[in-house]
């Protein structure tokens, strides 16, 4: 059976991130609730505004849930998702799910004029990438991988169970993210 990945969908594009897993192959719901988020073999934060986020987890109560699940089962955040994992966040510091060791800058590339899309290159091959109001990545702790690097600074990372990208590749017809996600996911879980 195919995997079952979850999409926080309190904010930001998550469907586009639900049609990506689908057009892969696998199975995707969103998620609203804890009850949600149990079903689920994967999760992705999607992008938005990570404070707005951060406001609604508190309000559905799922800040403590999506923590624990975080210890256990895999999470792939985008752009904002990538602010929610992180152990450090700052400009202005905020709290955060603290999961992957990376200190994040917010809306480190400039006002919403300043996005911009660019071509990666790392393992996985060259890919498209979309760049809005996106995080920089300051520092990465030990066990923490870099993908790829854009402007001299990581925009990919992965710590062997979670993945970071700082950039939308929910936005393009590319999938290697989404991909390298999945194939994280069925090596964890075992479902093909």
């Amino acid at each position: 059976m195919q995997p079952l990945i979850g999409v926080l969908a309190l904010q930001g594009d998550f469907a586009a991130h639900r049609l990506a897993i689908t057009a892969e192959g696998a199975r995707a719901i969103e998620v609203r609730t804890a009850q949600d988020l149990a079903s689920c073999d994967g999760l992705i934060l999607p992008g938005g505004e990570s404070t707005t986020m951060l406001r609604l987890l508190n309000v559905e109560g799922l800040f403590e849930a999506l923590r624990l699940y975080g210890q256990q089962r895999p999470i792939y955040g985008t752009c904002a998702g990538a602010i929610l994992l992180a152990t450090q966040v700052s400009n202005p510091q905020q709290a955060s799910l603290g999961l992957f060791d990376i200190h994040v800058e917010r809306n480190a590339y400039g006002r919403q004029i300043d996005s911009h899309i660019a071509t990666l290159d790392c393992a996985h091959g060259s890919l498209e990438a979309v760049f809005i109001r996106a995080p920089i990545i300051r520092s990465v702790g030990p066990g923490v991988n870099v993908v790829s690097v854009h402007r001299g600074t990581p925009v990919w990372v992965d710590d062997g169970r979670h993945m970071i990208t700082t950039f939308h590749p929910e936005l393009t017809r590319d999938r290697t993210a989404h991909r390298a996600f999945l194939a994280r996911v069925r090596d964890t879980t075992g479902r093909s």
